[in-house]
């Protein structure tokens, strides 16, 4: 776990990091992509930060991986390249720079380890988990094969290294129902989220079996919270995660990943929409699209929220937190999800 006071001992005594509204005016550029959703308040405080990383990534020929969940000001402020979990991770495969730092949680950052085995993978903070990953371990992944024997399992990228390796293919919300539809087997096997298979079960031809894990966020949400929203705001786009329960699916406008729903906002640009995910989505893309006012509840991934500037700037300054995997660990799951990207890109997914 870090130690807040050595971070914040060590960063003081190199950077200035006091608040500063010259400098955040210095930025209009970047300011602008947020300013809908950070007051000018937070940006001069934010704006010491940013800058400090981002001569810093120069200095250590690094990028950063920004997941959709980030809050604004790394999304928007440090983060080279944005995106779902499969963006991310074929994102990983293609940039040249020796180090990428994860802004995500701790199973992205060992997707891009086992994806760049040769570069150097930061995490700013070791302790942001994820309840899916954790909800399942290699020996869970045996248990369902017995269970159904020849079945193959696809392994949502939320898992650990270990599951992945135990795994015939990864999957991700947004690839979910190709990649189970692909299968040979008329029984699949999907881990760990129970009701993402559900949903892809309604979509898909196959017989889905499943173990029974789940998002702390996405299962907060239920049918009634979306049909006393649209009671209340009439006309608002209802648009939800598949991670959701399959009664909340069934109730929204439109269901997909990180990645299609920010298309679907931008492509149709509803007057009002509720995002029933992860909160900082809306916040990442209101001031693309001002013509979209972001309305409902707010559940925000502890985990995720765990990531912030701060973190960034001091595990690039210090090169700690770098993420390891067993060699012959990571073969194996690299395996699975490659399997996964080649067939995306088959699929034109």
């Amino acid at each position: 776990m870090l130690d807040l006071s050595l971070v914040r001992s060590t960063l003081t005594s190199h950077y200035d990091l006091a608040p500063s509204p010259e400098l955040a005016a210095s930025m209009p550029d970047i300011y602008e992509r947020m300013n809908r959703v950070i007051t000018p308040a937070d940006w001069a405080i934010y704006a010491p930060y940013v800058k400090a990383i981002n001569e810093l990534k120069k200095e250590r020929d690094a990028v950063i991986l920004g997941h959709n969940y980030m809050t604004p000001e790394i999304f928007h402020g440090v983060s080279d390249f944005v995106g779902d979990s499969l963006q991310l991770a074929i994102k990983a495969t293609e940039v040249e720079a020796d180090v990428i730092v994860q802004c995500g949680v701790h199973f992205m950052a060992e997707t891009s380890k086992i994806l760049s085995p040769e570069k150097t993978v930061l995490m700013p903070d070791m302790q942001a988990g994820c309840s899916l990953a954790e909800s399942i371990t290699a020996e869970g992944v045996e248990e369902m094969r017995a269970k159904y024997p020849g079945a193959p399992v696809v392994s949502y990228v939320n898992t650990t290294a270990e599951v992945k390796a135990a795994s015939d293919i990864c999957c991700t919300s947004s690839n979910a129902v190709q990649i189970v539809n692909a299968m040979e087997s008329d029984t699949v096997i999907m881990t760990p989220d129970q009701y993402l298979a559900q949903n892809v079960a309604n979509e898909s031809h196959k017989n889905v079996v499943y173990w029974p894990g789940s998002c702390i966020v996405h299962e907060q949400y239920t049918a009634q919270d979306l049909r006393d929203f649209r009671e209340w705001n009439p006309g608002t786009h209802l648009i939800a995660h598949p991670e959701c329960t399959p009664d909340v699916v069934a109730e929204a406008d439109y269901s997909g990943s990180t990645s299609g729903i920010i298309k679907y906002v931008t492509d149709n640009k509803p007057e009002m929409a509720m995002l029933i995910t992860e909160c900082s989505m809306a916040s990442n893309i209101a001031d693309e699209l001002p013509e979209v006012e972001f309305v409902g509840p707010c559940n925000m991934c502890p985990y995720m929220k765990k990531i912030t500037l701060e973190k960034v700037l001091y595990v690039l300054h210090t090169m700690d937190n770098q993420v390891e995997v067993d060699p012959e660990m990571a073969k194996k799951a690299r395996r699975s999800v490659e399997r996964m990207i080649d067939l995306s890109r088959k699929l034109g997914i």
